[in-house]
């Protein structure tokens, strides 16, 4: 039995990290459909025509950034279940122990380093391979 591809949202409004994280995916991991949005506002308005089972979430953004975007969908019973993984460069306690508060899946700090970058996004694509996922 074939398993259906994940879907995955990716909310980053930076072209040059949405380019990165698509060349980081193994090349063996064909198993999933990557949808992009640059902004909170973008994302919302994809997640209400179609949800993803997975969204991969950025915190500093213009319009409406990421935890404005994560207290929107993990406060909206339709959306609440889909597991978000925050993608940042922000190492600050503070954004950590909110975002955990508000109910993401994983908290992953973007290294300077693309080996290292490289490497996270293996281990975390990786991890959701093998996840079973809420149909609606």
């Amino acid at each position: 039995m074939e398993k259906n591809k994940i879907k995955i949202l990716l909310v980053e409004d930076d072209h040059i990290e949405v380019m990165k994280l698509k060349r980081s995916i193994p090349k063996e991991l064909n198993n999933y459909n990557l949808t992009t949005a640059s902004n909170g506002r973008k994302a919302l308005s994809i997640i209400e025509k179609d949800l993803p089972d997975l969204i991969i979430l950025d915190l500093n953004m213009p319009d409406t950034n990421g935890n404005e975007f994560l207290s929107m969908i993990k406060g909206n019973d339709d959306f609440m279940h889909i597991p978000v993984i925050i993608l940042t460069t922000s190492n600050h306690d503070k954004d950590v122990k909110e975002c955990y508060k508000l109910g993401i899946a994983g908290y992953v700090i973007k290294p300077l380093k693309y080996e290292e970058y490289q490497a996270k996004i293996h281990a975390v694509m990786h991890y959701w391979s093998l996840n079973e996922f809420l149909k609606p």
